[in-house]
């Protein structure tokens, strides 16, 4: 018994104040992340069947990636299973023309679009009693389009505006780390995969400018963050 005491009272000793998350409790995480699409273009090809002959048919829209603050709160219906919502704020990314060999449009910037997409997974953790605590998690990526107007600046179509036509929903992959700290700290890294596409519109010149799809353009976009985080 004495033996059982003393064991007990180094452990507290050696790991003061740790809390680990248990049912019912809420999780508050702050991340820096940064946002790497992983695109999907068939601008040159679907340009010269809906539009004109006018580009190389491998050329591709390409989205640059950006960093951004990443909140996100989470409940844990026991140990192991917890409901992550994500509240990433509105990532701001350039977006241009890239492998347009012909010089009738060309390789271009086209501006910025500013994506807001707050993402909801069910995560499994591991190792819900120790220092490191893995997981991993699913769920769905709603991404709402806050601006999506482009404009072409130069060659055959200088002038036209260019638009993202419609808001996604996806799915979304998600694992990561939470290394526990005393008072119920902690720091986390988080990696998420995030499937977002949409349909891009050109208003067509030679068409008395009605909107002509250019591109089905899939985003899907990488999510890696570090940041810290506080059970309540």
């Amino acid at each position: 018994m004495k033996k059982t005491l003393l064991s007990l009272s180094i452990l507290a000793a050696l790991n003061p104040m740790m809390a680990y998350a248990e049912a019912g409790d809420w999780v508050v995480r702050l991340r820096a992340v940064n946002v790497s699409p992983n695109e999907d273009s068939d601008l040159g090809k679907t340009v010269n069947k809906n539009v004109a002959p006018v580009m190389t048919p491998g050329a591709e829209l390409k989205v640059d990636d950006n960093w951004i603050p990443e909140l996100d709160v989470s409940y844990y219906f026991t140990k192991n299973i917890a409901a992550e919502l994500i509240l990433a704020l509105g990532t701001e990314h350039d977006v241009k023309i890239s492998g347009d060999a012909l010089t009738t449009v060309g390789d271009q910037n086209l501006g910025e679009v500013d994506l807001l997409p707050p993402t909801l997974t069910v995560q499994w953790h591991f190792n819900p009693d120790q220092k490191f605590d893995p997981y991993v998690g699913a769920g769905i990526n709603y991404t709402h389009m806050l601006d999506r107007n482009l404009k072409v600046s130069s060659g055959a179509l200088a002038g036209s505006k260019i638009k993202i036509d419609s808001d996604s929903w996806g799915w979304a992959l998600q694992a990561g780390v939470d290394v526990n700290l005393e008072n119920g700290w902690l720091i986390n890294a988080d990696v998420k995969y995030v499937t977002i596409d949409t349909d891009v519109e050109l208003k067509n010149p030679l068409a008395g400018n009605a909107w002509t799809k250019i591109d089905d353009l899939d985003i899907n976009p990488w999510v890696i963050g570090i940041g810290i985080g506080k059970k309540f």
